[in-house]
C-alpha cells in the first residue's frame, strides 16, 4: 500500500516538473484516445522509469550525460515515428487547404451580396442602405483578404454600422487601394470615430471620406482629425450636419496644413462651429487647391464673414462657394466682398436665406458682375432685398455662362423683374429659372416672352405661388406651339389659384409639345380646394403623348368619382408610370 502511494506521489511530481505540451502534443493525444477505446494500445514505459528520467545520476551507472540524452533522443525519435505511422493507418486528418488554394474566399464575397440584392464587385463596394446588421459587418470584414483591388467602399444609410466600425477598420490594412470611404447616417460611435482614425495608416491613398449626418461625431473630431499624418492624400471630405462643436471646428482647422491636397470640404448644417470659424479660415490657405467649400446652416456671423473674404484671397481654384441659411450674415457684405471679387474661377454662388439687406445689394451688384465664370447663383428668400434688386439683375448680362438663377420669395417689384428680363436677353445658356414666390410675375409674364423664345437651353422652368392668370398660361402655349422651351423637363405651375378654367383647357390643349416634360406641377394651396373642371379631360389627352412624364402634382384638386377612376386606371389603360401626386 505504502509502495503505491509512493508511486502515486512521484507520478504527481512528475507531472508537476513535465513542459507543458503543444497544439500538436493535444491532437496525438485525442487519436491516442480513439486507438485505446478501439481495443488497441500503444506500449508506454513504465511509470518509474518516467520517474527517474529526468534525473541526473552522473556516470556511477556506467553512462555520462552525453550517453543518457542520446538515448532519450533515440528512444522520442521512436515513439514519435510510431505515432505518425499510427495516425496514418488509422485516423488521417483531412487535408488541409490554403486561402490561396481555396475558392471559398470568392464564392462568400459573392454568396454575401447576392443575399444582399447586390451585383458582386471587387473594386466597387457599394450597400448603401440595405438594411445592414451587426453580423453582416462583421461578415462583410472577414471577406476584405479577398478584395485587394477594393478602390470604393460605400456603408451609407445603414445604421447597425455604428458601434461596429472596429471589426472593419481592422481589416482594411487588406484593401490598402482603398481611395473612398462614404459612412452616411451609420450611427458612428466614439470608438467608430476613434478606430477610424487608427485606420488612416494603412489606406495611404485614400481620397474621399464621407461622414455626414452621423451627430454622436459632434465634440469627437479630434479622435479622427489627430490621426491624419502630414501629407496624405485626401482630396474631399464631408461632414454634413454631425452636431459639431467650436472645438471640433479647431481641431479641423489644425490639420488643414497635413491635408493639401484637399478639393472639396463641406461642413454644412453644423451650426456651432461658426464660432471657431476665424480659426478655420485663418488654415485655409493650407489647402490653395480647395474647388468647393460648403458652409450652409453654420450659424456664420458677420465677423464669420469677415475672416472667410479674407481666406478667399488663397482660395484662386475656388468653384462652388455656399455660404446660405446662415442668417445673421445679412449687413456684413459691405465689409467682406473684397476678395470675393477675385474668384475668377467661381462657378456656383449660393447665398440663399442669407437675410441679404439692401446695403448688401448695393455692394453684390458691383462683386458679382465680375466673376465671369459664374455658372449658377442663388439669391432666393432673402425678402428685404425687395426693390433694391433691380441694379443686379439689370447686370447679371455681363454673365454670359450663366446656366441657373434662383430669385425666388425676394419680393421682386416690376422694375426689378424688368431689369432681369431684359438681362435675360443675354444669357444664352440659360437653363434653370427660378422667380416663384414673386406675385409682380403673375400678369407680366410677357415681360420674358423675348428672353424665353431665346431660352433654347432652358429645362426647368419654376413659377409656384406667382399670382398666374390665364393670359400668361396662353402665353406659355403660345411660345411651346412655335416650337420654343422644347427642351422643357420640369414645370412649377403650383399655387397659382387665379387662373380660370379656360385658362387650364388652353394650357393642356397645347401641353402634347412637351416631348422631354418628365415633370409637371399644377398643384393648388394647401389652403384651398376647387373641382377639377372640363380641363380634366384635355388633361389626360394630353397625357398620352407626353412620353417623358413621370411625375404630375394636382393636390387639393377635387376628382369626381368617375375623374378619379380615369385617372386610377390610366396607366394600366395606356401602359404608362406616371405618378399622380393628387
Amino acid at each position: 500500500m505504502e509502495e503505491t502511494d509512493d508511486i502515486k506521489s512521484c507520478q504527481d511530481k512528475h507531472e508537476e516538473n513535465t513542459p507543458k505540451s503543444s497544439p500538436f502534443d493535444f491532437v496525438i493525444k485525442q487519436f491516442q484516445g480513439k486507438r485505446s477505446s478501439s481495443g488497441k494500445r500503444k506500449e508506454q514505459p513504465s511509470i518509474i522509469k518516467e520517474f527517474f528520467r529526468g534525473f541526473d545520476f552522473g556516470k556511477s551507472e556506467g553512462k555520462d550525460r552525453r550517453e543518457i540524452e542520446k538515448t532519450e533522443i533515440n528512444n522520442s525519435g521512436d515513439d514519435d515515428q510510431r505515432e505518425k505511422q499510427d495516425l496514418s493507418v488509422e485516423d488521417e486528418p483531412p487535408c488541409l487547404i490554403s486561402e490561396e488554394e481555396s475558392p471559398s474566399g470568392k464564392e462568400r464575397f459573392n454568396q454575401f451580396m447576392e443575399k444582399l440584392g447586390k451585383k458582386p464587385n471587387t473594386k466597387n463596394l457599394d450597400l448603401n442602405n440595405c438594411a445592414l446588421s451587426a453580423a453582416d459587418v462583421t461578415e462583410l470584414a472577414s471577406l476584405l483578404p479577398f478584395l485587394p483591388e477594393l478602390e470604393e467602399i460605400s456603408l451609407s444609410w445603414n445604421g447597425c454600422v455604428g458601434g461596429t466600425l472596429k471589426s472593419l477598420t481592422v481589416q482594411l490594412h487588406h484593401v490598402n487601394l482603398l481611395k473612398v470611404l462614404r459612412l452616411n447616417n451609420c450611427r458612428l460611435t466614439a470608438e467608430d470615430v476613434a478606430s477610424l482614425g487608427e485606420a488612416f495608416e494603412v489606406v495611404p491613398q485614400l481620397e474621399e471620406l464621407d461622414l455626414s449626418w452621423n451627430s454622436n461625431i459632434g465634440g469627437k473630431l479630434s479622435l479622427l482629425t489627430k490621426k491624419l499624418q502630414k501629407g496624405c492624400k485626401l482630396k474631399l471630405l464631408k461632414i454634413t450636419d454631425c452636431n459639431l462643436t467650436a472645438k471640433d471646428g479647431e481641431s479641423l482647422a489644425e490639420i488643414l496644413n497635413a491635408i493639401p491636397n484637399l478639393e472639396v470640404l463641406d461642413l454644412s448644417i453644423n451650426k456651432h462651429i461658426g464660432c471657431s470659424m476665424k480659426v478655420i479660415a485663418q488654415d485655409l490657405k493650407n489647402v490653395p487647391g480647395l474647388k468647393e467649400l460648403n458652409l450652409h446652416m453654420c450659424g456664420l456671423k458677420q465677423d464669420s464673414l469677415q475672416g472667410l473674404d479674407t481666406a478667399l484671397q488663397h482660395l484662386a481654384e475656388l468653384r462652388k462657394l455656399d455660404i446660405s441659411g446662415n442668417k445673421e450674415i445679412g449687413g456684413g457684405f459691405k465689409d467682406s466682398t473684397v476678395h470675393l471679387a477675385s474668384l475668377r474661377n467661381l462657378e456656383v454662388l449660393d447665398l440663399h436665406q442669407c437675410c441679404v439687406t439692401e446695403e448688401d445689394m448695393t455692394v453684390l451688384s458691383q462683386v458679382i458682375p465680375l466673376l465671369s465664370s459664374l455658372q449658377e447663383l442663388n439669391l432666393s428668400s432673402n425678402k428685404n432685398v425687395g426693390v433694391s434688386s433691380y441694379p443686379l439683375l439689370g447686370r447679371l448680362r455681363f454673365l454670359p455662362k450663366l446656366k441657373s438663377v434662383a430669385i425666388s420669395n425676394c419680393g421682386l417689384g416690376e422694375e426689378a423683374f424688368s431689369s432681369l428680363a431684359e438681362a435675360a436677353l443675354h444669357l444664352p445658356e440659360l437653363e434653370i429659372l427660378d422667380l416663384s414666390w414673386n406675385k409682380c410675375v403673375g400678369g407680366n409674364l410677357k415681360l420674358l416672352w423675348e428672353a424665353l423664345k431665346l431660352a433654347t437651353e432652358i429645362q426647368v422652368l419654376r413659377l409656384s405661388s406667382c399670382n398666374l392668370v390665364a393670359e400668361d398660361l396662353a402665353l406659355l402655349t403660345l411660345l411651346i406651339q412655335d416650337g420654343h422651351l422644347a427642351r422643357l423637363r420640369k414645370l412649377d405651375l403650383s399655387y397659382n389659384n387665379n387662373i380660370s378654367d379656360e385658362g387650364w383647357v388652353v394650357f393642356c390643349q397645347g401641353l402634347a409639345v412637351f416631348k422631354e416634360l418628365s415633370e409637371l406641377d399644377i398643384s393648388l394651396r394647401p389652403s384651398s380646394c376647387r373641382d377639377c373642371g372640363m380641363w380634366f379631360s384635355e388633361l389626360l389627352a394630353a397625357l398620352t403623348k407626353l412620353p417623358a412624364l413621370a411625375e404630375l402634382g394636382m393636390q387639393r384638386w377635387v376628382l369626381s368619382e368617375s375623374q378619379r377612376k380615369r385617372l386610377e386606371n390610366f396607366n394600366e389603360d395606356n401602359k404608362r408610370n406616371i405618378r399622380f401626386d393628387c
